[in-house]
């Protein structure tokens, strides 16, 4: 393979690792207030293709966030305990939105490679017909 396409292949597969992570984080923030969710956290790894023999990204195993569920006083909830507190989820969504932002800019830097490899490799070919 060219380094053009080992390049792409990288790219490529950052691009679709943190849209992966963008989708969870954005399930996250939309269960933010669903009694008993556990946060949903997406780990990377760097994996070589066997047939392009380079090291891309994939997406580990999606983990549960096992810290404590938030306590919630809320007597007239269905979930209440005879003590009025339910369980509530355990996303932060201050810590959601800067995941989200973080995963944004490592796309949009993905999507630069990407299109900077794509605009190389056009170059080369011009200059090659020439």
């Amino acid at each position: 393979m060219s380094d053009f396409s080992n390049s792409l292949a990288v790219s490529a597969s950052g691009l679709k690792a943190q849209a992966t992570r963008l989708r969870h984080v954005s399930e996250n923030i939309s269960n933010a207030d669903t009694p008993g969710y556990r946060r949903k956290m997406v780990p990377f790894e760097a994996v070589r293709d066997m047939h392009t023999n380079v090291e891309v990204v994939k997406v580990g195993r999606v983990l549960l966030d096992r810290s404590a569920l938030d306590k919630v006083y809320d007597p007239s909830h269905p979930l209440a305990n005879e003590s009025g507190h339910y369980e509530g989820s355990n996303v932060d969504l201050m810590l959601e939105i800067a995941d989200a932002r973080e995963a944004q800019r490592s796309y949009e830097a993905n999507l630069k490679m990407f299109d900077q490899t794509r605009q190389m490799s056009a170059s080369l070919m011009e200059l090659l017909r020439r």
